[in-house]
This record gives C-alpha cells, sequence and structure tokens, in this order.
C-alpha cells in the first residue's frame, strides 16, 4: 500500500485515539488526503460528496426511528413493556435479569438503535436487578450487552446504512435479524438461569395467576401492538420500511397522548428538538464517512486490498473468519455507522468472489459491528453503563465476557450455517441469489 494512504490511516487513528470527535476525524482526513495527496486536488468533489450524502431519501427512516424511540423513552411505554415480560418470566430463577434482556429485544423491535436501548433500560433495570439480590458484576454486564438486539432485531439502523451501499432488499436484510436475536436473547436466559437457578437470595416473584396475566397484557397491549404494526405491515407489503417508521411514531404519539397520557402536549416540543440533535449528528457522522470513502476510492484503496485478499484467501470459510475477525476489531475503533459507511464499500465488492450472499454478509456485519458497542476503546455502550452503575471501563469490561461469549458464539453459528438465518427471507419472497461461480458455504 502507498504510503499516502498508510499516512492518511495513521493520520485518522491518531485523531480517533485524541478524542477528537469521529465525524471531525473522518472529513478533514479525507481532506487532508485529496488536499496533499491526490493527483490532481479536487477539494470541490469533497464537498459535493458531504452535502449529497446528507440528501439520501434512505436516512429518513433512521431519523423517524430516532424519534419513535425518543417518544417511548419519554413516555411509559418502555415501563410497560418491562411489566409485560416482568410478569412472564420474573418468577424463574433470574426472572429479573430474563425480563431485563426480552425487554432489550422489545425495546430495540421498534427504536433499532442501541444507544438508545441501553438508556431507556438500563438507567432503572441495574438498580432493580441489585436491589432484588443479583450480583452487580451481573448486572452491568447484562444490561451492557442486552441492548446490542436494539440493532440486530429488526428495525436496525446498521441494516438500513448497509442496504443503502448494497441497494439489497431491506424488508429481507430485516428478516436475517429475527434468529440471532432470538438465540441472543434465548442462550442468555438460560445462561441466566443456570447462573441462579440455586440462588436463595434473589427476590424472586410468586407465579402470576392467569387473571393477573390477562390483566397486565391488558394494560401493555396499546405498548405491544407497537412492534406488531412495524412487523406486520412491513413485511404484509401495507406500507415500505420507510412509511413503517413514520407510522410508529404517529402510533406511538397517539397511546403517550391520547391513551397511556403520560406526555403533554408541552412536551412534544422537547421530543422533537433531541430528536432533530441526535438525527443532525447521525447525519454529519454520515457525511464524514462518504468523504473519507471518496477518497478511499480515489485511491483505489478497495481494489488494492481485493487483490491482496483474492492472493491469500481461496476458501470462503476462511474469508468468512477473516471478516468476522476484522469486524470485531474494526467494531473497537469505529461506530457502527461510520464503519458501515467506511468500511464496507471496500468489503463489499469482493463477495461475488467467494460465493458469500449479500443478505448473509450484511448480517453478520450487523452482530459484529454491534459487539463493537460493547469492546473498548470505543465501547459506547460501556461508557453509557459505567456513568450510570459509577463503574470504571475496566470493571465493565469485566463484566461483560461472559455475554459477549454469547453473542459471538451465536455470531459463528449464523455465519457458518446461513440457511438458519436467510430461509425466513426466502419464504417471504425478499430474498435473490447472487451470480457467482464459486459455490457457496
Amino acid at each position: 500500500m502507498e504510503f499516502s494512504v498508510i499516512a492518511v490511516l495513521l493520520i485518522l487513528l491518531g485523531a480517533l485515539a485524541a478524542y477528537v470527535p469521529v465525524y471531525m476525524s473522518l472529513f478533514f482526513t479525507g481532506l487532508l488526503g485529496f488536499v496533499f495527496f491526490a493527483p490532481d486536488p479536487q477539494p470541490l468533489m469533497l464537498t459535493q460528496s458531504f452535502f449529497k450524502s446528507m440528501d439520501n431519501f434512505a436516512l429518513v427512516v433512521v431519523l423517524f426511528f430516532i424519534l419513535c424511540g425518543n417518544i417511548m423513552t419519554a413516555g411509559s411505554i418502555v415501563e410497560k413493556l418491562i411489566k409485560v415480560v416482568n410478569t412472564l418470566v420474573s418468577w424463574l430463577p433470574g426472572g429479573l435479569g430474563m425480563a431485563g434482556c426480552l425487554g432489550c429485544g422489545l425495546f430495540g423491535a421498534i427504536s433499532g438503535s442501541t444507544v438508545a436501548t441501553v438508556v431507556a433500560l438500563g438507567g432503572f433495570m441495574i438498580p432493580a436487578l441489585i436491589q432484588n439480590g443479583y450480583r452487580e458484576r451481573y448486572a452491568v454486564g447484562l444490561m451492557t450487552t442486552s441492548p446490542n438486539l436494539g440493532i440486530i432485531i429488526p428495525p436496525s439502523i446498521s441494516m438500513i446504512l448497509y442496504c443503502m451501499i448494497t441497494n439489497v432488499s431491506l424488508q429481507g436484510l430485516f428478516l436475517t435479524g429475527f434468529v440471532p436475536g432470538i438465540l441472543i436473547m434465548a442462550a442468555t436466559c438460560v445462561y441466566t438461569y443456570l447462573l441462579f437457578r440455586n440462588d436463595t437470595v434473589l427476590v424472586r416473584l410468586p407465579v402470576p395467576g392467569f387473571r393477573e396475566v390477562l390483566s397486565v397484557l391488558r394494560e401493555g397491549f396499546w405498548s405491544l401492538m407497537l412492534p406488531v404494526i412495524i412487523f406486520v405491515g412491513t413485511f404484509s407489503g401495507m406500507f415500505t420500511a420507510n412509511e413503517a417508521a413514520v407510522v410508529a411514531c404517529v402510533y406511538a404519539f397517539a397511546v403517550e397522548i391520547f391513551i397511556h397520557r403520560t406526555m403533554k402536549w408541552r412536551e412534544v416540543k422537547g421530543v422533537i428538538v433531541n430528536s432533530a440533535v441526535t438525527s443532525s449528528t447521525l447525519l454529519i457522522i454520515v457525511a464524514g464517512a462518504t468523504c473519507f470513502g471518496r477518497y478511499l476510492t480515489f485511491e483505489n484503496v478497495p481494489g488494492k486490498i481485493a487483490e491482496a485478499v483474492i492472493d491469500n484467501i481461496a476458501s470462503p470459510a476462511v474469508f468468512l473468519l477473516a471478516m468476522n475477525l476484522f469486524f470485531l476489531l474494526v467494531g473497537m475503533f469505529l461506530d457502527v455507522i461510520s464503519a458501515t459507511l467506511i468500511v464496507g464499500p471496500v468489503v463489499i465488492p469482493l463477495l461475488p468472489t467467494f460465493g458469500i450472499d449479500f443478505m448473509h454478509f450484511g448480517l453478520l456485519m450487523t452482530v459484529n459491528l454491534a459487539i463493537g458497542y460493547c469492546t473498548p476503546p470505543v465501547g459506547v455502550s460501556m461508557y453509557i453503563v459505567g456513568a450510570i452503575a459509577n463503574k470504571n471501563i475496566l470493571y465493565v469490561a469485566r463484566a461483560v465476557m461472559p455475554f459477549l461469549a454469547i453473542q459471538i458464539g451465536v455470531l459463528f453459528l449464523v455465519t457458518y450455517l446461513p440457511d438458519l438465518v436467510l430461509w425466513l427471507p426466502k419464504w417471504m419472497g425478499f430474498w435473490e441469489a447472487i451470480d457467482t461461480s464459486l459455490p457457496a458455504l
């Protein structure tokens, strides 16, 4: 690789290590590359890329799902979802821990964001677990890693961005996330059961009666209907993924204001403004990542990497192993948005050569980068939970280890058993085979 590319990459890593904001690191690194190393400097091309990247209709769905997540956080939908799952499983050994994991899955099925899930659930689940006799390390580890379900279970912001750069079916990619999400929840619940099955200190609720379960389900009906509306509407063809995000926002507003009545009209402005700030942060990271990616393309870095990989790797199985390890490493330093937009265009052209399905690879990238939220030094979830629990990053890093082992195990399971996740989009008609001369795994 040429000195200019190595120098630019080192500048980027140095800026990130110095805690320069991600979007500034990406944009100014790309700008330096164009000005000082490009044979024909074209800063105007960079400016055009900056603005064109934000003028993308596919980003609309991301913005509305962010708004939907903020509505639920400000209102009582999250509280009622947790109450439902807590009633159903809290009588089991480790039941409150299971409820926390399942609650993250339900919230992720609406918000599409890991960070939103950590903020919404971690703040009251960690103290609740500790007060009911759960070990502090377990509570911290569980509520740091379970929010990863926010971008694995659809709708997922990471999957939306992946579809934006590959043009694969968004509905189909969404469908691939259900199996690994369910496997992670099931494995976490089994681990929790085995860990606390003989524990006599934990506070366990009595087995709920039929009337109690019915009462809780009736109370949480409108909250439970939100993911149902999103999934049924999207996959039945009633509306597109973009329209589903808008429908979810309108429904959440209506439920919180008119049915639950936990949100006042005067609070709506604050929720919208907060969502706008979060969305602006996302857009400017997208713009910075696009500028840096344009420089890499200008220097033909993807082509050079493709040649090196093809010359040294012949097996699809080895290629997938290398990609998993690579993305786990990338997730330690880049957030999911930047990693998807920068690294995705570099490795995606390699997939047909090895017979790897684009939809399958999109899922693998999403799960890998989700795990990156819980790995230092840039694991956002670790810092948020550390602040909530008043623990340093080393404590949180040790606490997440058993839960990360579960998620990495599920990752490698779906890596080498692609039909395990592709059968659902195939059955629903959202999958198309790629044109390749090599056999798929």
